[in-house]
């Protein structure tokens, strides 16, 4: 039987799905602030081995030129160590190192101009060389990730929960938060990555209720894409969702510069992230009645480097074209080479086929331009307007 359910109601609960970002405190890595209100910093990590320095700043360039703004290498032997600070005069932000088994290069590590230091401190060896690592990374008034995983939890919280969980991830992480806030340490970033896309889902929500340092999210192990890049959006997104998330890696096998494109669909589709227009397609089928492939290229091609948060729809059928072209910003419904161009839900002008891309590039210019003019202009962590943006007449 239906529940029946009046109006407001039901817009109260819908209100209800759309949580805020959770509340996290500032931790400074280099030249960016990780947490708060700040956006989600995009991440990657080096693929050569860190003493090879050429090979390593070369990657790292490349990154750079992709958007990446947080990059981390891996030390695991003391010639990696060694090189950290000729690596960092080459590069343009912030460089974080990535221990796993000898705390002492975490130590060597801290010797030199680093940003941050990301450690698991279930595979270094007890809590008392967490905490010399603590102790100087404090002194040093540098950063840590601490990366839970779950494939290495501490043997006592296995055999405690039964087998690895989030909730023994979560108890993983809070233990060494303590043990850092026992020696006044509090410059903390948290991870609690699993390859399993439900487990990490669940971890870091299961996390958020329970503290409030800034989290690096991620799905580890990943694989190969494009199904890496489909696992990574299914485990993170519902993350993202709750408003959790401050830093965020997309791990895929291989080349790591396609990581950064990756992340920042994924920050865009959630619109926890949105830092150029979107584009809106109706797919493919018999109903089409324009070069919509062409037109969509065309304005992917224009809008290249574009950062303007407006949503544009492109819809090639008479049949659900109106109705969807209404909701975005700006949108086109078209049918048999010609179509009409909407604007905040109103019918501003007709266009024929090859008018189409030029006439939308001069309504998202004026767009933008009234858009700041009202001092309405949506930030790049604020998203694109919420559903049900505009209260529009039924179409006939």
């Amino acid at each position: 039987m239906t529940t029946k359910v009046d109006t407001a109601t039901l817009q109260a609960e819908a209100a209800k799905l759309r949580p805020a970002r959770h509340k996290t405190r500032e931790v400074r890595v280099g030249d960016k602030i990780v947490g708060g209100n700040n956006p989600i910093c995009v991440q990657s990590m080096t693929t050569p081995d860190t003493h090879e320095v050429e090979a390593t700043v070369a990657q790292i360039l490349r990154l750079e030129e992709a958007g990446c703004e947080l990059v981390r290498v891996t030390v695991p032997k003391p010639e990696d160590a060694h090189v950290l600070s000729e690596i960092k005069k080459r590069i343009h932000i912030p460089l974080i190192v990535d221990i796993h088994f000898d705390y002492k290069m975490a130590l060597m590590a801290l010797d030199h101009p680093i940003d941050k230091v990301r450690i698991n401190p279930g595979n270094i060896g007890g809590y008392e060389r967490y905490r010399q690592v603590i102790r100087k990374a404090r002194d040093r008034g540098l950063p840590m990730r601490i990366g839970v995983n779950a494939g290495s939890l501490e043997r006592e919280l296995v055999e405690k929960h039964g087998y690895p969980c989030p909730a023994a991830m979560v108890e993983s992480a809070l233990r060494y938060i303590e043990i850092a806030e026992s020696e006044g340490y509090h410059d903390l970033i948290v991870s609690l990555k699993s390859s399993d896309v439900i487990m990490a889902s669940e971890a870091y929500q299961l996390y958020a209720r329970y503290a409030d340092y800034p989290t690096h999210i991620g799905i580890t192990e990943a694989g190969k894409a494009p199904y890496a890049v489909t696992k990574s959006a299914c485990g993170l997104a519902p993350v993202l969702l709750q408003g959790i998330g401050d830093t965020i890696r997309i791990s895929l096998l291989g080349d790591p510069v396609p990581e950064i494109q990756a992340a920042f669909d994924i920050l865009q589709a959630t619109q926890r992230r949105v830092r150029k227009p979107e584009l809106i397609a109706c797919p493919t089928c018999g109903r089409l009645e324009i070069d919509l492939e062409g037109i969509i290229a065309e304005m992917e091609k224009r809008l290249g480097g574009r950062t303007t948060p407006v949503k544009v729809s492109i819809l090639g059928c008479v049949v659900n074209g109106p109705g969807e072209a209404r909701e975005a910003d700006l949108g086109i419904a078209a049918g048999k080479g010609k179509g009409v161009i909407f604007k905040r839900g109103e019918i501003i002008r007709h266009v024929l086929e090859h008018e189409m891309v030029d006439a939308l590039l001069e309504e998202i210019d004026k767009w933008e331009a009234e858009e700041r003019a009202n001092g309405t202009m949506r930030s790049e962590t604020s998203g694109f307007a919420k559903t049900g943006r505009l209260k529009l007449p039924v179409l006939s």
